[in-house]
């Protein structure tokens, strides 16, 4: 958006809610050269807390491992997750990552402090060492839950938001509308239409923790 005001920029749907971040005007009128999907990643925020909290109801208190450096995962921290911790009687402890050197640190710190569970926000340097971080929790045994669906294949325990995958393929299609010659500015952004709930089982059982059977039946996927 800095280098270009009439090129079409279409977006993937990751990060903060793009009126919000002044991306766009409004959902259903962009006004700009932008348009795309946004996944609400971010506002799901609370909703990915509470069915972390009915999967492990022993849960209390949380290790929160997020960039600082990312306008989006400082909201979802600072804003979001507090309200919906207060409401479920958790106790949150944010752990800031600014570099890959960052992680032996903190993990260090939670391996100390033995919190209950590891949520997991989003972002460049986080998504980047995810499988890292998933392999940390397995073996201090400590449930985690993550806001990118592709760590739950590689041990993380619990995803819940968009239906990544779904919302990809509208990115096409924008794409599509644009190169045959439809404004950004009239093309509304668009939000998820599916949303998944999934379950790594396997990491359940290496972690040596029951999932409830209730909220096994609310998954959409469970990886045995």
């Amino acid at each position: 958006m800095n280098a270009t005001k009439t090129i079409p920029i279409v977006m993937t749907g990751g990060g903060a809610d793009p009126v919000t971040a002044g991306m766009i005007q409004s959902l259903a009128r962009p006004g700009g050269n932008v348009t795309g999907i946004t996944n609400l990643v971010i506002d799901l925020s609370g909703k990915r807390l509470e069915l972390f909290k009915e999967a492990i109801p022993k849960l209390a208190r949380v290790a929160v491992l997020y960039e600082p450096t990312n306008p989006a995962s400082v909201s979802e921290v600072k804003e979001i997750l507090p309200v919906a911790a207060q409401a479920l009687r958790l106790t949150l402890q944010n752990r800031e990552v600014r570099t890959a050197d960052d992680f032996d640190r903190v993990f260090d710190a939670m391996a100390k402090q033995r919190p209950d569970g590891l949520y997991v926000s989003p972002g460049a340097l986080v998504n980047t060492n995810q499988k890292r971080i998933a392999d940390f929790a397995i073996k201090r045994k400590l449930p985690s839950v993550f806001g990118r669906r592709e760590v739950i294949d590689e041990g993380g325990l619990i995803y819940y938001g968009a239906d990544f995958a779904d919302s990809y393929r509208l990115v096409a299609w924008y794409v599509d509308k644009i190169l045959k010659g439809t404004k950004p500015a009239d093309l509304p952004v668009q939000q998820p239409k599916k949303f998944e709930f999934v379950i790594n089982l396997k990491t359940a059982k290496q972690i040596g923790i029951t999932i409830p059977q209730w909220t096994l039946m609310k998954a959409d996927k469970v990886i045995q």
